[in-house]
């Protein structure tokens, strides 16, 4: 891009979506199943898998993964753990249709008899997402993919900002721009930036500011794993051998246990973060790691259904 600009060429983005991605994917699903018996039924069933991609949100609905390569002339470094690699699934489901009073006068079964629970629990290893610059580091003219410099040695999960360091020939004196002493923080002072420092030298993760290499992986934070249970409890009534009646209590994450992960717990519809999210992804930002400060927990909820037999 630089050779191009420097040749005279328009400087306006053209953006393409190239028809190639590679992946890879590598299962082993089980399953352990109790058959009815004294009104009790459960499906127990475990999933180890592992998807590897270098490409999964080509057309920016999310800003969790990048949406264009960090460099479009080497896709094979993109090549990582992908955005739906979940790699643990564990999922209870239970079924206890009570078997108490069944047998009994129509009384008994109708206040204290006929109840059914059916908890589900679930869990499932957290969603990986990519830590980014939110600059053109590599100067490319596209700072979509542009990741962060990861120090081996630094304090796992945490990031850092950084400030940039000009050289001699930075000018002195009053810069028109800002109206004020000129410093090496100064927007039209790029031309003098020789280096960047890190804000926090124990932060794993750093901020590549322009011009600096990026050397962080794609997807290598990971978001909070699933870790959830489901309960419904039905009640019938008996009106006639013909008519029933049938009530049902759901709630949604029973225990009310806070879960920030990137998505819904039941449900596979895509969340469409493309906002402030992305500070989540920024070491520079407050938020660098703390998806408890921009998504949403899943709070517990609750429904009520009522079915009528004929």
């Amino acid at each position: 891009m630089p050779a191009y600009l420097a040749a005279g060429f328009n400087k306006s983005t053209i953006t393409s979506y190239q028809p190639e991605a590679s992946s890879t994917y590598h299962g082993l699903a089980t399953q352990l199943n109790k058959r009815l018996s004294n009104g009790l039924q459960f499906v127990g069933a475990y999933t180890y898998s592992h998807l590897i991609d270098d490409a999964t949100a080509e057309v920016f609905s999310t800003v969790l993964a990048p949406r264009r390569s960090q460099n479009g002339l080497n896709l094979r470094n993109d090549f990582a753990n992908s955005i739906l690699d979940h790699r643990h699934r564990v999922t209870l489901s239970v079924i206890y249709d009570v078997p108490y009073f069944k047998h009994s006068n129509a009384f008994l079964k109708n206040t204290i008899g006929n109840w059914e629970l059916a908890p589900i629990y679930t869990y499932q290893s957290g969603q990986w997402v990519t830590a980014q610059s939110g600059v053109d580091s590599n100067k490319n003219g596209d700072s979509a993919g542009d990741r962060t410099i990861f120090n081996a040695k630094g304090t796992s999960g945490i990031g850092s900002g950084v400030s940039p360091l000009c050289n001699s020939s930075l000018p002195t004196g009053i810069n028109p721009v800002t109206t004020k002493t000129w410093t090496c923080a100064d927007s039209n002072a790029t031309p003098y930036v020789v280096a960047y420092a890190a804000l926090n030298p124990n932060a794993q993760y750093i901020q590549a500011g322009l011009g600096a290499l990026a050397t962080a992986g794609r997807n290598t934070l990971q978001l909070p794993a699933i870790n959830d249970i489901d309960a419904t409890a039905l009640k019938r009534f008996t009106i006639t051998e013909r008519f029933k009646v049938e009530f049902q209590a759901q709630a949604f994450n029973v225990l009310n246990h806070p879960q920030y992960v990137g998505g819904f717990l039941n449900d596979i519809a895509p969340v469409g973060y493309t906002g402030s999210q992305v500070n989540v992804l920024r070491p520079q930002s407050a938020d660098f790691n703390k998806p408890e400060t921009q998504f949403n927990s899943n709070a517990r909820t609750m429904q009520l259904a009522l079915k009528f037999f004929f």
